[in-house]
């Protein structure tokens, strides 16, 4: 295991700054995840960790060691990628097997790690199969046996669950979550899935145009967004954003759509308009009236098994919440909405920022 140390990291391509002054640390045994839109940075950086991509300025550490002029095969990286790059004329037990063969290990050795590794995954009645006769699931777990039997200072995940169906990404997800846990190998993980930077890690970097905008735990990006940015790429649906304007410093009051609230922040608005923010999974979308409840005009339903994300409009204002999926509600129809305004989020509209 390893830690690794970015120092002032930067990676340009011609004139295009990919990563613009990378300064992080990933602990020892940690699952760290960068998450973002496409092009925003996060497989350079994995490439770059790994030694397939230079770095521009600055220095990688594992350890205390400066890894910049050292190959690949120096670094001990294992990576996953989302194409398995299996050998197709090759059964199970001969892919896991590879990078010891390369290695010129014992028979002996390499049939109990392979042994030792398909079992932990599951691989052991389809050892003498080749990958054309797997399903897309059971070639991940291939993929991650090669990688395992390395036992490597570290392990690289490149999008690995992208080429899987749903429901097996959401199966692919608790394995991966288990066998880290079993193996406690710091793992660098990159994905543009935030559902699955959230449930595996524990650390994620929101990337976005080759800069960090909040690095923590899954729980406090999602709960404390430090901008818009995060706000809006993490969680799904995405967050609804509301203008509001400051009618009252001291004490605070914000008027949102008509509604005058007073939010606890970590520091007062510098101007008088402001961007408010609240999930859907915070609006109650109700067909009967209840105390403190709002009336709006439902636009669209979309069912999602227990519940239906309804779309609504609120004087004008388009945002989305949940509602019971037996409740009597329909498009263009008016409902009721409970907003807890204990759960609106306040920005600054210029900076984006948190306040």
């Amino acid at each position: 295991m390893a830690e690794i140390k970015f120092e002032k990291v930067k990676k340009r391509f011609k004139d295009i700054t990919v990563v613009k002054e990378l300064g992080l640390t990933i602990n020892n045994g940690e699952f760290f995840t960068f998450v973002g839109p496409s092009g925003c940075g996060k497989s350079t950086i994995l490439n770059m960790i790994a030694g397939l991509e230079a770095v521009t300025e600055g220095k990688i550490y594992f350890d205390d060691t400066i890894v910049n002029e050292l190959s690949p095969k120096e670094r001990d990286v294992a990576m996953v990628f989302q194409s398995y790059a299996l050998y197709p004329h090759m059964t199970v037990y001969e892919n896991i097997a590879f990078p010891l063969m390369m290695k010129k290990i014992s028979d002996e050795t390499i049939d109990a790690e392979v042994k030792r590794v398909a079992a932990l995954l599951g691989l052991e009645e389809m050892l003498n199969r080749k990958p054309r006769e797997l399903s897309g699931g059971q070639r991940q777990r291939v993929a991650l046996g090669r990688a395992i039997i390395r036992r490597p200072k570290v392990f690289l995940m490149d999008e690995p669950l992208s080429n899987l169906d749903a429901r097996l990404r959401v199966e692919m997800r608790a394995e991966l979550k288990r066998l880290y846990q079993e193996l406690k190998i710091t793992t660098v993980y990159v994905t543009h899935d935030q559902a699955e930077a959230l449930s595996l890690s524990d650390r994620i970097a929101v990337l976005h145009q080759g800069e960090i905008q909040q690095c923590g735990t899954p729980l406090e990006v999602y709960l404390k967004p430090a901008n818009i940015f995060v706000g809006g790429f993490i969680g799904s649906p995405t967050m609804n954003f509301i203008t509001g304007s400051v009618q009252n410093l001291q004490p605070l009051e914000i008027n949102c759509n008509g509604l005058i609230f007073s939010p606890v922040l970590e520091s007062l608005p510098e101007k008088n308009s402001v961007i408010m923010g609240i999930r859907p999974e915070d609006i109650i979308v109700s067909d009967e009236k209840a105390d403190k409840c709002i009336e709006v005009t439902v636009s669209l339903l979309e069912p999602a098994g227990s519940l239906n994300w309804a779309d609504f409009v609120w004087k004008g204002v388009k945002m989305k919440g949940n509602a019971k999926a037996d409740l009597d509600i329909k498009a263009g129809k008016k409902a009721f909405m409970k907003l807890p305004m204990d759960k609106v989020i306040v920005f600054d509209r210029d900076s984006g920022r948190r306040l």
